[in-house]
């Protein structure tokens, strides 16, 4: 690793961390996205991170918020995150090509199909509590 990636991994720390303390397994490596999605059963929640002000202000708090009200959880949380871990983030996308690159994003996949997407222009621009909101009506929807 040469001094820009260590720079860049020790300034997203705390962004990656946010999400790793309530329980997301963060991918960082193609491998590790493809072992997960191999045969997955159940739903997925995957937060497509980044280091822009609408994943730190919206998009994390939102996840959390959403999670922590949700009466039925997703199977499995998994994060990646975009411009840092590329591989990762390219496989991820891999799963659910049907939609544009987008981050952050939010994505419910279920039995490894996407079901539902939350692209970065339904969370830029938007209120914290309309992105929970909306996220917290996916989670009713499609977890079982």
């Amino acid at each position: 690793m040469n001094a820009y990636e260590r720079h860049m991994m020790e300034m997203t720390r705390g962004m990656r961390q946010e999400l790793v303390n309530e329980g997301f397994r963060e991918l960082t490596t193609a491998e590790e996205v493809n072992e997960v999605m191999d045969g997955m059963e159940g739903t997925a929640l995957v937060v497509i991170n980044s280091v822009c002000g609408c994943a730190a202000g919206l998009a994390r708090p939102a996840v959390r918020e959403a999670l922590n009200k949700a009466e039925k959880k997703p199977t499995h949380l998994w994060t990646v995150f975009a411009g840092q871990d590329r591989e990762a983030t390219e496989a991820m996308r891999e799963y659910f090509t049907e939609v544009p690159p987008s981050s952050p994003s939010i994505a419910l996949l279920k039995d490894g199909k996407l079901a539902y997407f939350i692209p970065r222009e339904q969370i830029e621009n938007y209120e914290m509590e309309q992105i929970e909101t909306h996220l917290s009506d996916v989670l009713a929807q499609f977890v079982e």
